[in-house]
């Protein structure tokens, strides 16, 4: 799949012109869906992080936390942020924990300050 919008030239304006589109929308696509990865992920490092300290309570501690952050995000951004997601995000980095890291350092996209 190419990174770049498609440009090609016909004798057919609308023809050319859907194609544009179509190309800029499924490379905007896969942009969201990198960043989302990215969001997702770390969250899921930071709230693993809070979580790190407090091990010897982990379970209401961690319940605590996460339930208070799902509902100061929900109530701030909206969907995509509720108990259940935060664990997933947070299961997601634990899985993964060098996913970002083996990404390429090139990709605007993946850079963050550690």
């Amino acid at each position: 799949m190419s990174q770049e919008i498609q440009y090609i030239k016909t004798q057919n304006l609308l023809a050319d012109s859907s194609k544009i589109i179509e190309s800029a929308r499924d490379v905007a696509y896969r942009a969201v869906n990198v960043v989302l990865v990215q969001r997702n992920w770390l969250l899921g490092k930071r709230i693993a992080e809070e979580l790190l300290g407090e091990q010897t309570r982990e379970e209401l501690y961690g319940q605590k936390i996460i339930t208070d952050l799902a509902k100061q995000l929900t109530e701030e951004y909206g969907g995509g942020f509720d108990r259940s997601s935060l664990y997933k995000y947070m299961r997601f980095y634990q899985c993964f924990p060098n996913i970002l890291d083996a990404a390429s350092p090139k990709s605007f996209l993946l850079s963050w300050t550690h």
